[in-house]
């Protein structure tokens, strides 16, 4: 197979998500706990998994139980929310934000102050994302259709932007730092889950579209991920391998060695 081209990657990615959330009364999950099946994360799953696969990522299960039913698919490689040290009154930006889990997770923090805005490139996770929110009552969240490497999100608009386990997805990881650089106020940070890769990833995953779409084919090295982040303006910059995920990592896909070439990190950054 040829290296797909960018809009291919986009699409291939836009109709997986767009199959998980149409999906009638599931999950996903994204790892362990029903997603260990072959074709990788984010592969189908039930909502039980996806809580389980969440709370292996981190989250309490306080967190689980306040998020409006059907916004936890169990997508995640992480949780951007401990490390994100949100304050009240803030602009919060979630990139991919899916059904709207850690959108939810943040407005919470922000407890009836602030703004969070999620945005997701596939129309049915943000359709869904929005019955979530007006189901749960939640004034101070919105999503919008868009791309991360063209958000429809104003200059110097944002005091914090999250993400869990989608910049591995973009096929422009240069461009969606550019996009987050330009978006945040200055001073304002970065608290991204996602997965690198510590060792060069077999050419059959790059360029295979299933992997591209399931946080596998995409991972780049912490070196790579620093230099762009780093290109685009950023100072601070600290990405941490969180080495005890290789283990449910490798759940995504047992019939690959996952464990072998990527790993799940936390990322931050900051503005000037």
């Amino acid at each position: 197979m040829k290296t797909l081209e960018q809009d291919q990657v986009r699409q291939q990615v836009r109709e997986h998500y767009s199959r998980i959330a149409v999906q009638d009364g599931q999950a996903s999950s994204c790892c362990g706990g029903g997603g260990g099946q072959a074709g990788g994360c984010c592969s189908p799953g039930t909502a039980d998994a996806a809580a389980t696969s969440s709370a292996m990522m981190g989250y309490s299960a306080r967190e689980l139980q306040s998020v409006p039913g059907g916004s936890n698919l169990g997508l995640g490689c992480g949780n951007p929310l401990a490390i994100a040290s949100i304050r009240p009154g803030e602009t919060v930006l979630d990139l991919g934000s899916g059904a709207g889990f850690d959108a939810f997770l943040a407005a919470r923090e922000l407890k009836g102050t602030g703004q969070v805005i999620g945005v997701d490139m596939t129309p049915e996770m943000v359709s869904k994302a929005r019955r979530n929110a007006v189901r749960s009552g939640y004034t101070n969240v919105e999503f919008r259709l868009g791309e991360i490497e063209a958000l429809p999100v104003a200059d110097a608009s944002v005091d914090l932007i999250l993400s869990n386990c989608v910049i591995n997805l973009s096929p422009d990881k240069a461009r969606v730092f550019r996009e987050a650089h330009r978006v945040l106020r200055s001073g304002g940070r970065l608290a991204i889950s996602d997965v690198v890769a510590f060792a060069p990833l077999p050419a059959a995953w790059r360029e295979d579209a299933e992997s591209l779409s399931s946080c596998i084919g995409g991972a780049d090295t912490r070196e790579a991920l620093a230099s762009w982040l780093g290109e685009a303006g950023f100072v601070d910059i600290s990405i941490t391998p969180k080495l005890e995920s290789r283990e449910f990592i490798q759940g995504w896909s047992p019939d690959k060695n996952l464990a072998d070439f990527i790993v799940s990190a936390i990322i931050e950054a900051r503005k000037r």
